[in-house]
């Protein structure tokens, strides 16, 4: 593998400097490196960021391969800035057993363009009833730690606490979709003045936080790890705080949308809005973006969902549920984030690469860009502003909330342990 001289990079946002990768780590960091033998690339003060991890990503194969691929979904990653993507069990077959994990993983060794962490189901089938094969999925050539219903809660508390109490013996991780089903029947949108002037039926903020409430407590009497999926209303963020300051082992994640969309969008009924859970208020916005500036929050998540142009072109009742978000989550975490003053880019490595990849025990990401460390890198424009274009997505589908949107920042170099998977916004 040659070397690559990234000259005058802005790493984590400071002083511009140099960083020489060579045989797929970091052989230096500083000024005025030796440029000999090295193809160079010169980042002209763009900001260098650690690989962005994904917690969140749906990567629908096996089984709803209309929607996205591995190859489609890394590639997509790629694009906006990720090395490393964590991959939710609700395929078809469900990920809940050492097969289905396996085949995951290999497809991701096999794309090139990320690496792929699958995560497994928490109960048979997302049916929540009956544990799946947590051990044999962590004991695996995947090496699952994450284990998630995601698209389901895992409503009822026995099977919570098993599940708590399982993973705990190999420090895995339960990622909770805080949905507490009876309350949420029916519903089309989050519950509040929009959805009575539309007639939709309303999610009420309490069937997120009910479950959180219930899950912090069930975590803490395990002495177990929850994490805490798209988190989304500032009811929700209290509870975690009050967890948090008890000692509970509580970690949580925001989706960009949440960040940035409300709830006054759906006046349009336009189902590219139609998301699980649902925007909230421009109150609960705020509050979730304070709360990931503090702390409360650890992380950032895009919990992507493609979804083919049929399930979503359609009349609002009958739409699928979700949004594709790999490709601009950077963009709206820098609007969101950076632009107003809330994180610094040092911030945003840690929400969007040091974190995610702690609680997942992502191997060789979310590392400092230093010395010796894996050359996982992304090289962003912060200066770009333009409008969000699907039609040039690497994502097989375009279910974005932001087409013509003008959003800052564009990602031009990602770095695989040394290999550039995108250059000057191009796939390699």
């Amino acid at each position: 593998m040659s070397k690559t001289l990234i000259r005058g990079a802005k790493v984590l946002g400071g002083e511009p400097q140099d960083v020489l990768i060579d045989g797929g780590v970091v052989e230096a960091v500083g000024p005025n490196l030796s440029a000999e033998g090295a193809e160079v690339v010169e980042a002209d003060g763009k900001v260098l960021l650690p690989g962005l991890v994904d917690l969140h990503t749906h990567l629908r194969e096996p089984g709803r391969e209309d929607s996205e691929t591995v190859l489609t979904g890394t590639r997509a990653a790629a694009s906006g800035g990720y090395t490393n993507v964590f991959a939710m069990a609700n395929t078809f077959p469900v990920a809940d057993t050492a097969g289905v994990v396996e085949q995951v993983w290999r497809l991701g060794q096999e794309s090139g363009y990320c690496d792929v962490q699958p995560i497994g189901a928490v109960t048979v089938g997302l049916e929540g009833a009956k544990l799946a094969e947590l051990g044999a999925m962590h004991e695996s050539a995947a090496g699952v730690t994450v284990f998630s219903d995601d698209g389901k809660c895992v409503h009822d508390a026995v099977i919570m606490r098993r599940a708590l109490e399982y993973v705990k013996a190999f420090n895995g991780v339960v990622a909770q979709h805080a949905q507490e089903p009876r309350l949420t029947e029916g519903a089309q949108m989050n519950e509040g003045v929009v959805s009575a002037e539309l007639g939709l039926g309303g999610w009420p903020a309490v069937a997120e936080e009910s479950i959180i409430a219930r899950d912090v407590l069930l975590a803490e009497h395990v002495g177990s790890r929850v994490h805490i999926c798209h988190l989304s209303t500032a009811g929700s963020v209290e509870i975690v705080r009050w967890a948090k300051s008890r000692g509970i082992d509580v970690t949580a994640e925001v989706t960009p949308h949440h960040l940035l969309l409300t709830d006054e969008l759906v006046r349009s009924y336009n189902p590219v809005y139609k998301v699980n859970p649902p925007l909230r208020t421009e109150r609960d916005v705020m509050a979730l973006r304070e709360a990931l500036a503090d702390g409360t929050i650890d992380i950032v998540a895009t919990d992507h969902a493609p979804h083919p142009h049929e399930d979503k072109d359609c009349e609002w009742a009958a739409a699928a549920m979700g949004m594709v978000g790999l490709e601009t989550a950077l963009s709206v975490v820098q609007a969101t984030m950076v632009d107003t003053g809330l994180l610094d880019w040092a911030g945003v490595a840690d929400r969007m690469s040091f974190k995610p990849a702690k609680i997942g025990q992502a191997t060789g990401h979310g590392r400092p860009v230093s010395a010796g460390e894996p050359a996982n890198l992304t090289l962003v424009d912060t200066e770009y502003r333009g409008p969000v274009d699907p039609a040039g997505f690497a994502s097989r589908s375009r279910n974005t909330p932001y087409e013509g949107r003008e959003l800052p920042g564009r990602v031009t170099h990602t770095w695989l342990r040394g290999k550039a998977t995108l250059v000057d916004g191009k796939l390699t």
